[in-house]
């Protein structure tokens, strides 16, 4: 099942949330629902990779990088994620996504993506933790984006 009750829920949460800095982190409070389980009753390992889009887009959303990009015609793609799972989330379990910035290059931008429990005897401690490589692909050039033209169109 896609998560559209989700992603619903997240685009209208982050167009009104507070606006963010560029490299400043996006948090995202969620929990474990039955469809996020796999047969151990545990977060599957490929839902961490779906939740982790709905942190990136809150960060772009929050940060004006999705007003200035969707004005262009460009499209966030994703070219690298890197995992590690530390610690399970069961079900119904509250849990925070923290999302930022950490590098760019000409190409991409490098993200950090922790998934934090919130509440109970293991609060603050971190479930997993990604690296991913991402950038905005322009449909007409259909080539990726130079960070600095994202730079420039943020005012930065």
């Amino acid at each position: 099942m896609n998560l559209y009750i989700r992603v619903i829920l997240m685009f209208i949460k982050a167009f009104w949330a507070k606006k963010i800095g560029p490299l400043e982190k996006s948090v995202i409070r969620l929990r474990v629902l039955p469809n996020d389980l796999d047969t151990n009753l545990h977060m599957n390992n490929g839902r961490y990779l779906t939740i982790m889009d709905l942190g990136r887009m809150d960060m772009v959303i929050r940060n004006g990088m999705f007003d200035a990009v969707m004005k262009k015609g460009h499209l966030p793609v994703l070219g690298t994620a890197n995992i590690r799972y530390r610690i399970e989330l069961r079900a119904f379990q509250s849990y925070k996504l923290e999302s930022s910035i950490v590098y760019w290059d000409e190409k991409w931008a490098y993200m950090r993506q922790a998934f934090v429990i919130d509440g109970g005897p293991k609060d603050g401690a971190v479930a997993a933790i990604a690296i991913v490589k991402g950038g905005f692909f322009d449909k007409s050039t259909k080539t990726t984006v130079p960070t600095q033209e994202v730079i420039d169109s943020l005012g930065q």
